[in-house]
């Protein structure tokens, strides 16, 4: 670690990004309300179609490499990115923006593609981009092309869902396997190839969320574990709720294909980046109930119970209980693992 310079490692989701954006970002611009979740809240929507409802609020970058990858690109990403994260606010997306910073030399027909697929992911998502910006920067300077994106939504009344919310004995669920996108990125990056393909989970995940809240209103968190993995977005909970959360690795899905090739590459699939899929905090007695909801949704159907918040902790942390029976702890890494994922 280093004090007078940015190293990629501080992009990465783990414990040096962490520090960064407290030390420096926050301590100077503020927080949002509560501060470390993935969208503000940003007042009340007043004359918007529900009484009583608010506004969230969220921005984003996406700066992957390659930009074209099995199952998506850096279009259909932004897009995803920015309405999952304001799902996690438990927001209906009603709109975002789009700034393009384009490298001179790209491909008219690579830039295309982009914006196509971002067009029929905000389709998808029941979200218009209505408004943003271009730049162009000389040959070498980017990498093609980077996006940056905002996104606004509506929560409806009654919904409160924040990392700070988490109970003791409150259940932990994800919504599907993990380490698609990270390791489909990666491996077209350095040219591997496996038996299998793997595929990126990229996905709109809006309509699923508000499914989920309709059926099991006792849901107390969502989060959206893209860099740093499911490790990061649990510790980000944990410490924000100020809780001890314990995982069952061997309930834990990951498909045998990213398995495989986290062995190979000296990877953990726990700290890999997801585009797809969410960690939903719910209270115990409406765990069931959320689970259906999930599985019934096609961006759902392999969730599954992960563990539970154990109990309220003046030192928060993850545990992962071993397939050996033991404990350890799952801390946010420190230094980079995988760069320009997302």
């Amino acid at each position: 670690m280093t004090d007078d310079r940015v190293l990629l490692a501080h992009g990465d989701g783990g414990e040096m990004m962490a520090d960064l954006i407290a030390r420096i970002f926050l301590s100077r611009l503020g927080a949002g309300d509560p501060p470390g979740d993935d969208a503000a809240r940003v007042g009340s929507a007043g004359s918007q179609p529900a009484a009583g409802s608010h506004l969230a609020f969220t921005t984003d970058a996406f700066v992957v490499d390659p930009i074209f990858f099995p199952g998506g690109d850096i279009g259909r990403l932004a897009v995803c990115g920015t309405v999952n994260d304001l799902a996690t606010a438990g927001a209906r997306p009603l709109a975002l923006s789009a700034s393009f910073i384009l490298e001179e030399g790209l491909l008219i027909t690579d830039l295309k593609r982009v914006v196509d697929s971002m067009a029929s992911a905000a389709q998808e998502a029941g979200v218009r981009v209505i408004t943003g910006d271009t730049k162009v920067v000389p040959r070498g300077k980017a990498d093609r092309v980077y996006i940056s994106t905002s996104g606004v939504g509506e929560v409806p009344p009654g919904i409160s869902l924040s990392g700070a919310n988490a109970r003791p004995r409150d259940i932990a669920i994800v919504t599907g396997p993990l380490g698609d996108h990270g390791l489909a990125v990666l491996s077209r990056r350095e040219g591997l190839q496996f038996e299998s393909e793997i595929v990126s989970d990229c996905a709109p995940l809006a309509a699923m969320v508000q499914d989920l809240l309709a059926a099991a209103p006792g849901v107390h968190a969502l989060r959206d574990p893209t860099r740093g993995g499911l490790a990061a977005a649990l510790n980000e909970i944990a410490r924000q709720s100020q809780v001890e959360i314990e995982i069952v690795e061997a309930q834990v899905p990951v498909r045998p294909a990213v398995n495989v090739a986290c062995e190979l590459l000296g990877l953990d699939p726990l700290y890999a980046p997801n585009e797809g899929k969410m960690i939903v905090i719910v209270a115990p007695d409406q765990a069931e109930a959320a689970l259906a909801a999930l599985c019934a949704h096609r961006y759902g159907r392999e969730a599954a119970l992960i563990g539970r918040v154990a109990t309220a902790s003046r030192k928060p942390r993850v545990l992962l209980r071993t397939a050996l029976g033991t404990h350890r702890i799952l801390d946010r890494h420190v230094g980079e693992q995988m760069p320009r994922i997302c």
